[in-house]
Parts: structure tokens; C-alpha cells; sequence
């Protein structure tokens, strides 16, 4: 085989994995490749000729760093950040270097074949469904950046993340359990918050059949979400009190703050059965079932007190002796309950090195069996014992999904060919209902208050082959028409309801990369893309009324259109890691996004597009095993990213600004001291550049409760093993205690214990 060849298809396997081997591998004076049929193993089918820069996340460096949470095994990977507020929020969205921390829409995460984004909104509150993977059974992490594949729609405009888990060979029985403490200060809260985590995983395989059981259980206590500000002036002012801060919003205006909200006790509880079935052994049949549970309690705690000392919650109040009303919502408690189930099936034809031809399919059902919560629209403290409120239902959403994809490899790959080809289709389904009643504890659905329902799907078909031009040049072209619409859409309030108009569009999108392995060290590649995201169901039908917010649906939304390239160079640094550095760009227009406006009570937030958008930059990363002393692997990233809103009819004071919370550098390292077989130690640090959540940047002070600023948080972690069964940790999330935001709190220093065991 040509040498060139060779080590260009070593550059490519180090680039997108880092891999803790033993140091005698890399010690032969001739690089030492991993096999084509290896690689391919562990990859996502689709990354096989992917065009556009990858990283990995192993096993070796998830278990370096404290993870808690699923979501936490990737923190450390370029440009990538979740959306994470406090250990076991369900709103931890995944962001990267081309989306924020609001564009939950643009980035696709599967957990080995099945789709586990939650594309049925584009905010906060449609994070992945992390929980489909435990954090025990996660063997690596794959990420492709940009919508660059055809194989993926344009959610992809973000990153493409693959979570694969492990199959067993043998038995297997592992358990770990956490417990966890964070001292939280902000504003008049001063509490220590506390919760624990533990997790189990069985696996075993009896000749063909593989199977594995997982399950978890987490309880925790949040720090305050949200904060009560600004109550309405005037009123009577009838009780004088004490407690309140003084204080300037994200806009630099002075504000009043009287209390913390949304202080989130949560149990959650999720399994997982897998069956796998190898018919041959290029053939393998996976069912695999997951439910996920959780119980949410949301507290309150008021700063105010009247002249005996009690706490105040609402009414007429004087501070300084100024009347203002305080609203029966401003200090709003919730409980939700949701139960939701996942239903997979997939099938794998490879017989590899037989046959010219590879198959896939998987077909994937997620349903929200129970989804309930609950407000009172009575104040503190009577509400606690009962009273009017309302009863939100979201039962009946979810959305199923079909793929089909088919690999040909004509003469095994010796006519310079690799084709892929296949199918995709989605139907996202909302069903949000919300009623009032005389008892928000434990009253039915009473009285229709307001109500959202709707459809959309989508059908994709798509080719895409890698041609060889000569051993050290490759071409890829590649296309994806898709088909979409919306449908049955409603809004209802309580006299009527409004039915919309069905809605349907068709597009095509071109994909060319040309990658050429310029010397034995060095791959360059460039890749020019196009790609449409459409809009989701709850962004065309979702209008929502709530005490404290106003949500503002479109259903004439257009779709993202987007042109995305890149330039990248990749290295190998001789066996011990690898070097890349990438120049991006996307051009979008019509960005879907949404503007909040929180200068006014109940907040109102409008659902938009943004006629054209740009976002350019520059992502490096490398990885280093043994640096400087035998032991110490380093693994670090930077990210320069420039967004700039080009055209905005809706908001013309926003052009030339940048686009929502993108920040303009990010940067992390991880440093993992080896000590001995026993033993390591990391040290970590993740940046985050400045970055708006206004779409005209008028929120200059970032760093308070609402805004969205820079911030450097380190992590550490000990690692001990007693033997090959057992082993424990220590770890502290946020150990320089930065308080920052992402307009909620963030966690603060954050202490974790961790034992483990293996069977």
C-alpha cells in the first residue's frame, strides 16, 4: 500500500479518536495503524467518509473528568458547551462553535442508532434525551462539526454527536454511586444544596444473543433558577419590608430584587433494556427500551419580611417608602411530573471484507406518557395548602422516526468508489394542553385555558460518494432532497380556537469536500455545503401564556437556509496525539431565533426570523500523550468565533451586532497526571468568551442574574483504584467558584464523591 496512504489514514483515525495505549506501541521507529476494519467498527457509519473535522471523546478521558450526568462526558470536546444549571436539569442543551445556548435545533444527537435530539422546539427547554445512555455504559464519544454530511439534515448546522455504548462479551455487572454538595451564594440565598446519584449496569451474551440492563436514580436540590424582580410600583403600600437588594439588570437598569425562584428538587429515574442478536457475524438485530421518570418540586424563597419577621410573597408592600404591588405569580411554586418511554429497533448488515455492500436501518418511537404541571395562580403562603391555579399537559407528544442507509464499496473499494445512499423520515407531534381549576395540589382539568397542538414531518433522501481521484486525493459529492410540511396546527385560548394552514416545502442540498493527504504528516481538506433546518412544531404552534412569560408563536416561519464552509489542516504529532486547525464560516439566511424582552412582567418572548446572518472563525485542538514527562496527557481546544447580523427587517437595530449567545473565544484543557497504575489526577478549565443574549446587544453588564458574559471554570478530580473491582474519586466541579450566568445561575463550587465496582 502506498506509503502516503498509509499514514494518511493514520492522520485520520488520530484525528478524530484520542486513544490511551500502552507507550510500547508507539515506540517502533514505523508508525503503528490501526486497521480500516477496526476504525470502522467503532465509528458511526455515517462518520466513515465524513467531510468535515471530527473529535472523540474516550472512554479513558470521560473517566478522567467528574461526570455526573450523561451530557458531562463531552464538556471538554472543541467549541462544545451544555447548557448545564445544576446537576440533573433537564433543560442541558448542547451548543457549539456555530450555536448557542438557545439553538437546541441545530445539533443532532443519537445514542449509538437512535435519535435522541428533541427536535420538537429550538430553546432551552428541548435538550437531548441524555438519559437514553448511562454514564456506565458509554465507550466513546463521536462529533462532526457542520452540516457537511449528506446523511444528516440541517440540524447538523451545529455538530453531529454519536454516543456509542458498549455490547458485552461476557458478564458483566458494574455500580457506582455519587454524592454530591454545593454552597451557593447569590443575592439573600446562602444554602448548601446536596443530592446523590447511583447507577447500575448489567451485560452478559450467551452465543448470539447480547443483552444489557442499566438503570439509574438521581435526587438533588437546585440552586435558584430565577429571581423575583421589579414588582409593579404603586398599590396601597400597606406592609413595609425589609430584605430586599438593590441591584442593575443586564442593561445596566437599577432593579429591586425580593426573592429566589424556581429552586428545583428533583428524583429522577430512567432503565434501559437492550437484546442484540447477531444472525451472522455481519449481521446484528437491537431492540432496546428505555423509561425515564421524574418528580419536580420547585420551591421559593422570599427576601422580604414584614416588621414581625414573617415572609411576604405578594401584595401591597413600600420599600423606601415607595408603594409597589407584589403579583400572586411573582414567587410561583410548580410541581411536574413526567414519564416518558423510548422504543428502538435496528439492524446492521456488514459482512465487511464478503461482500462490496453494508446496510442500516433503525426505527425509533419516543412518547411522553405522562408529561403534567402544576401552578397555583394564588400566593404564598395560602397556596401551599391549595387553591386556584392551573394544570399544563403535555401527554401525547413525542415523535417517531425511520432510516434506511445503504454503503457499496464496488470492488471492495478498489474502483476509487464508496457510496452511500439512504432515507430518513420524522414526525414530531405536540399536544400541550392547559386548564384551570380550584385546587392546583390535586384538582382535574377543568376549565380550557389555552392549548397548542400540531405536526410537522419530514422525508430525506439522500447519495453521497467519496471518489478516490489518485492514493493521496479524495472527492466527495454528495446530495439530500427533503421534503417537509406542517400540519394540523391549532391555538386555542378560551373562547376559540384557531386552526392554521397546512404548510409544505421541498429542498435540496449540494455537498462537496476534497481532502488531499499533502505529506506523510499532514491531511488538508475543504468542504462547501448547503442545508436547511425548518422550523419545529412548537416554534409554528407553540403560543404560551404563564404567569411570569409570554411566548409568541409563528406559523409562517421560513426555514434556515444555510451555506457553510470549511478549511482544515490535520497533523500527526508522530504517535503521541494530533493537531488540527480549522477555518469555518456559515452564511445563513432566515436564522430562526427567538428575542425575549424581560424589561416588562410577564416577559415576552417572540419567536422570529433573522433575514441574514454570519458566523466565521477558528477552531484548533490538539491532543498530546506523555507531555513534557512520562504520565501527563494534555488535551485542549480554542475557539475564535465571529457572528455578525447582516439583515433584520423586524429588528433593524440589530444589524451589525452578534447573533445570540455565540461568544467570541472559547478554550478548554484537561491535564491528566498518570501518577502510577493506581492512580491520576486532572485539572481542568473551560473559557467562555463574551457573548449577548439581545439580538441589538443592549445587555452590556452579562454578568448578573439575566445577562450572559464571559466566564473560566476549573474542575479537578482524584482518581483511586484498589484493584481491577473497585475503585473511588473525589472531584470538584467550579473550583475557583465563578458565578456566571447563562440569564440563570450557574452552579457554584461543587464537591463530588464517587466509589465504583465491577464484577
Amino acid at each position: 500500500m502506498n506509503k502516503q496512504l498509509v499514514n494518511g489514514g493514520k492522520l485520520f483515525v488520530l484525528s478524530c479518536i484520542y486513544v490511551s495505549v500502552a507507550n510500547a506501541a508507539f515506540a517502533a521507529d514505523e508508525p503503528q495503524v490501526m486497521e480500516e476494519v477496526s476504525v470502522y467498527g467503532e465509528r458511526p457509519a455515517a462518520f466513515r467518509n465524513i467531510t468535515t473535522s471530527t473529535e472523540a471523546a474516550t472512554k479513558a478521558l470521560i473517566e478522567s473528568t467528574n461526570v455526573i450526568n450523561t451530557e458531562d462526558a463531552v464538556k471538554y470536546l472543541p467549541s462544545i458547551q451544555i447548557r448545564k444549571r445544576f446537576i440533573g436539569d433537564r433543560n442541558a442543551i448542547l451548543a457549539s462553535r456555530n450555536a448557542g445556548t438557545l439553538d437546541s435545533a441545530r445539533s443532532l444527537v443519537y445514542a449509538d442508532n437512535v435519535l435522541v435530539s428533541m427536535l420538537l422546539g429550538n430553546s432551552y427547554s428541548y435538550a437531548p434525551r441524555w438519559w437514553f445512555v448511562s454514564p456506565q455504559e458509554i465507550e466513546r464519544v463521536d462529533v462532526s462539526y457542520g452540516a457537511h454530511s449528506a446523511a444528516y439534515a440541517g440540524n447538523a448546522a451545529g455538530v453531529v454527536m454519536v454516543m456509542k455504548s458498549r455490547m458485552p462479551e461476557k458478564f458483566e455487572a458494574h455500580a457506582d454511586a455519587q454524592a454530591f454538595s454545593q454552597p451557593f451564594k447569590l443575592y439573600g440565598t446562602n444554602e448548601t444544596y446536596n443530592g446523590s446519584r447511583m447507577g447500575a449496569f448489567l451485560g452478559n451474551r450467551h452465543d448470539d444473543l447480547r443483552w444489557t440492563l442499566s438503570a439509574g436514580h438521581l435526587e438533588n436540590t437546585g440552586n435558584p433558577m430565577a429571581f423575583a424582580v421589579n414588582p409593579t410600583p404603586g398599590g396601597a403600600g400597606t406592609t413595609v419590608v425589609s430584605g430586599y437588594h438593590l441591584d442593575r439588570d443586564a442593561k445596566g437598569s437599577p432593579r429591586i430584587v425580593v426573592g429566589a425562584t424556581g429552586i428545583d428538587h428533583s428524583l429522577q429515574d430512567n432503565a434501559k433494556v437492550k437484546l442484540a442478536y447477531d444472525f451472522s457475524p455481519g449481521s446484528r438485530l437491537t431492540y432496546t427500551m428505555g423509561y425515564w421518570q421524574s418528580n419536580s418540586d420547585t420551591s421559593v424563597q422570599s427576601y422580604l419580611r414584614d416588621a414581625a419577621g414573617n415572609p411576604v410573597y405578594s401584595g401591597a408592600i413600600q420599600i423606601n417608602g415607595t408603594n409597589y404591588t407584589l403579583a400572586n405569580t411573582a414567587m410561583q411554586v410548580s410541581k411536574r411530573q413526567e414519564e416518558h418511554l423510548m422504543n428502538s429497533l435496528a439492524w446492521r448488515f456488514d459482512p465487511k471484507s464478503e461482500s462490496d455492500w453494508a446496510f442500516e436501518a433503525a426505527l425509533t418511537k419516543y412518547e411522553f406518557g405522562k408529561d403534567t404541571t402544576r401552578r397555583p395562580t394564588v400566593a404564598l403562603p395560602a397556596a401551599s395548602a391549595g387553591g386556584a391555579g392551573q394544570v399544563q399537559l403535555l401527554d401525547g407528544t413525542g415523535w417517531h422516526t425511520a432510516d434506511m442507509r445503504a454503503d457499496w464499496r464496488p470492488g471492495q473499494g478498489t474502483l476509487g468508489h464508496d457510496v452511500a445512499f439512504g432515507y430518513h423520515y420524522d414526525q414530531h407531534t405536540l399536544n400541550d394542553r392547559t386548564y384551570t381549576n380550584a385546587n392546583w395540589l390535586a384538582g382535574s382539568a377543568t376549565t380550557v385555558k389555552a392549548g397548542s397542538t400540531g405536526n410537522t414531518e419530514t422525508q430525506g433522501f439522500y447519495v453521497q460518494d467519496a471518489i478516490r481521484m489518485r492514493q493521496d486525493m479524495t472527492l466527495t459529492v454528495g446530495l439530500r432532497y427533503e421534503q417537509w410540511s406542517a400540519f394540523s396546527g391549532t391555538l386555542t385560548n378560551t373562547v376559540s380556537t384557531l386552526a392554521y394552514a397546512e404548510r409544505k416545502e421541498n429542498y435540496t442540498s449540494p455537498k462537496l469536500s476534497l481532502a488531499w493527504v499533502a505529506t506523510e504528516d499532514w491531511l488538508l481538506r475543504g468542504s462547501l455545503s448547503k442545508a436547511a433546518r425548518f422550523p419545529t412544531v412548537t416554534e409554528l404552534f407553540q403560543g404560551a401564556i404563564t404567569g411570569t412569560s409570554i411566548t409568541n408563536n409563528d406559523p409562517n416561519l421560513k426555514s434556515e437556509k444555510i451555506l457553510a464552509g470549511e478549511l482544515a489542516a490535520e497533523r500527526d504529532l508522530g504517535g503521541a496525539g494530533n493537531l488540527r486547525i480549522s477555518l469555518f464560516q456559515d452564511d445563513v439566511s432566515d436564522y430562526l431565533t427567538r428575542q425575549t424582552n424581560t424589561t416588562v412582567t410577564p416577559s415576552v418572548t417572540n419567536i422570529q426570523n433573522v433575514d441574514k446572518a454570519r458566523i466565521r472563525g477558528m477552531e484548533a485542538s490538539m491532543q498530546r500523550r506523555n507531555t513534557f514527562m512520562k504520565g501527563l496527557d494534555l488535551t485542549g481546544s480554542l475557539t475564535f468565533a465571529d457572528s455578525e447580523i447582516l439583515a433584520n427587517s423586524k429588528n433593524p437595530a440589530s444589524v451589525g451586532k452578534k447573533m445570540l449567545r455565540i461568544p467570541d473565544w472559547r478554550a478548554t484543557l484537561a491535564a491528566t497526571w498518570h501518577a502510577n497504575e493506581t492512580m491520576d489526577f486532572t485539572l481542568a478549565g473551560r473559557y467562555s468568551g463574551k457573548q449577548y443574549a439581545q439580538l441589538d446587544n443592549s445587555d452590556t453588564n452579562g454578568d448578573v442574574y439575566g445577562g450572559v458574559d464571559k466566564f473560566f471554570v476549573m474542575d479537578a478530580k482524584f482518581n483511586y483504584r484498589f484493584d481491577k473491582r473497585l475503585s473511588m474519586s473525589v472531584g470538584v466541579d467550579n473550583l475557583n467558584n465563578e458565578k456566571y450566568y447563562a440569564a440563570h445561575p450557574y452552579s457554584q463550587r461543587t464537591w463530588i464523591v464517587q466509589i465504583k465496582g465491577s464484577l
